[in-house]
């Protein structure tokens, strides 16, 4: 269900770059479609009203999202920058894929995967705001410290506000290339 959603998004984006449904599923790679449809009068007064039919739909605004971090007090005080619960309502979400960066250490690293993450936010006209979680993977326990030290440094000119998105962390075997000692994967509301 949720693939047939997510494709069904894609191909009206498509649909509508290219004009028209069946140019987008030439497009997708799909090739059952049938060129001699195009050219029947019937579908191409329907294509025409269905144009006709969008172009006249009012463009919606952009929505922000209510975005509440918050802490519960029976679960204790979070051991880090985090916190233990995002609430959104959001009409759009934004997944930010684990960012990676070279550096020769440990805090050039975090540095320039939270700056990659700021340029993703960016793109999508968002900022650290709309962060409503991370999931940080490290390769070495002992940079657990140096990370709580980064984000104790670095979240409050993030987040001047305070509120930290909830962190899952997570020490794992190694990631995509050895040279990498940090990897964070974003989740945005728009």
């Amino acid at each position: 269900m949720l693939l047939a959603r997510l494709l069904s998004k894609e191909l009206n984006v498509e649909a509508q770059l290219a004009g028209t449904c069946e140019q987008a599923l030439r497009f997708a790679g799909n090739y059952a479609y049938d060129a001699s449809r195009e050219a029947h009068p019937a579908h191409r007064a329907h294509r025409h009203r269905a144009l006709a039919t969008r172009e006249a739909r009012p463009t919606q605004a952009l929505t922000m999202a209510d975005i509440k971090i918050y802490n519960v007090d029976a679960l204790g005080k979070p051991l880090g920058q985090y916190s233990h619960v995002t609430r959104v309502k959001a009409a759009e979400y934004l997944f930010i894929a684990g960012m990676l960066a070279p550096g020769d250490t440990f805090d050039a690293q975090c540095s320039s995967v939270f700056a990659q993450i700021a340029e993703a936010l960016k793109s999508a006209g968002a900022g650290w705001g709309n962060v409503v979680q991370f999931t940080t993977y490290l390769v070495h326990s002992q940079d657990i410290a140096k990370f709580m030290a980064w984000r104790l440094r670095e979240f409050p000119r993030l987040f001047p506000n305070g509120a930290y998105p909830p962190n899952t962390l997570l020490v794992i075997d190694r990631l995509v290339q050895e040279q990498f000692l940090v990897e964070v994967q974003t989740v945005a509301a728009l």
